[in-house]
């Protein structure tokens, strides 16, 4: 059988690599999402729809009154100027990523990814025949305005922006996001806004470019923020125009998002927040003992600013991983990030305390 080029060209994916690598015991620190239930409250909200027979299709951009909901979160918690006309409800933040990149991007034309970021950007892009450009972090590990610049040419189509980020916990600076919007807006270049960390800041605060630009496709979802990522609901912000585009090809490839995760969705965003800023402080918590635990041995690491991953400089990332994953520690290595991670390996404390502490007990002879 003969696959398309596109498909051929794509890796599988480093993290699934480490998870199929784990020996039995040994403690998992590669995966990206909260070791956290999903509230109660939200759970009964899906539990409701069931019994209230909520089962069927839903409108393709999502149940009005979700929508709704979304819009005024937008408009309340992040500056942006939007209605539930510029909403499309989605599979998970996946599927809107891949949205956005297939209804902007044509084949060979050109998107800036951070070097390192999240691997699904780069490859994304070469599934619509596009090539990804890596643009380097700096001393922070953030995307500056600067580096951006140095990088567009004829061919860029578009830029990614993820704060805060995964890999790195990094978060940008209102200033850096100003400068990249209109960046975006001088060079008519569309600027894709990954914030599905967005409520695990630690330091600073989560700034959406879309403030400051109308050229901005903005996407979030409840994974993170609830602990559901088994839900498979997300969804992207637009304008009504670019919402239109976007469903020629959700229509297809989707249909619409899970009716009842959606459900589940309009009670998380409308319901009480105390277990959002329970997780966070968790995991501010969990972030302060591994930073602790990895100077006492002496490892370089920029403390993160936000999300739930540490991404320290160990040398080799890929011989690290594979010792750590040896001694019962699985991590991923930076380089499935890009390949100016290849001297880190990322660290996810979305992991008990416990099994923190015995990481760092396991990790202590390799690092």
């Amino acid at each position: 059988m003969r696959f398309a080029c596109c498909t051929e060209e794509i890796e599988i994916s480093g993290i699934r690599k480490c998870f199929e690598s784990a020996m039995p015991g040994s403690v998992n620190l590669g995966l990206g999402q909260p070791d956290f239930d999903t509230p109660s409250h939200i759970k009964r909200a899906a539990i409701r729809a069931i019994e209230m027979g909520q089962c069927g299709y839903t409108p393709n951009c999502g149940v009005p009154a979700l929508r709704e909901a979304l819009a005024e979160k937008l408009v309340r918690e992040n500056q942006i100027d939007c209605t539930a006309d510029d909403i499309m409800v989605t599979s998970g933040a996946s599927e809107a990523l891949f949205l956005a990149i297939a209804a902007l991007v044509d084949r060979g034309e050109e998107v800036l990814v951070g070097d390192p970021s999240f691997l699904s950007y780069a490859e994304l892009t070469r599934l619509v025949g596009a090539r990804p450009v890596s643009v380097p972090l700096d001393e922070n590990l953030r995307i500056t305005p600067e580096a951006i610049e140095e990088r567009i040419t004829k061919k860029t189509r578009m830029i990614i922006i993820n704060s805060p980020s995964n890999p790195t916990g990094s978060v940008q600076t209102e200033e850096q996001m100003r400068a990249i919007a209109e960046i975006a807006d001088d060079e008519d270049i569309a600027l894709l806004s990954d914030e599905v960390y967005e409520h695990f800041i630690y330091r600073g605060e989560h700034v959406s470019p879309a403030r400051f630009s109308d050229n901005v496709i903005t996407v979030n979802a409840v994974s993170k923020t609830y602990a559901m990522t088994g839900w498979r609901l997300g969804y992207l912000a637009a304008r009504n125009e670019s919402i239109e585009q976007h469903l020629k090809i959700h229509q297809y490839v989707q249909a619409c998002a899970s009716s009842i995760s959606q459900a589940a969705a309009l009670e998380a965003v409308c319901g009480p927040q105390d277990c959002v800023r329970q997780m966070r402080d968790e995991f501010m918590s969990r972030r302060d003992l591994l930073v602790a635990g990895f100077r006492d041995m002496g490892v370089e690491l920029a403390e993160p600013d936000g999300a739930f991953y540490l991404f320290p400089h160990v040398g080799d990332g890929d011989l690290v991983a594979g010792k750590l994953a040896r001694a019962g520690v699985i991590t991923v290595p930076g380089s499935a990030f890009g390949q100016r991670g290849r001297e880190h390996i990322r660290i996810s404390y979305a992991a008990s305390r416990a099994d923190l502490e015995e990481a760092l007990r396991r990790m202590k002879d390799i690092l």
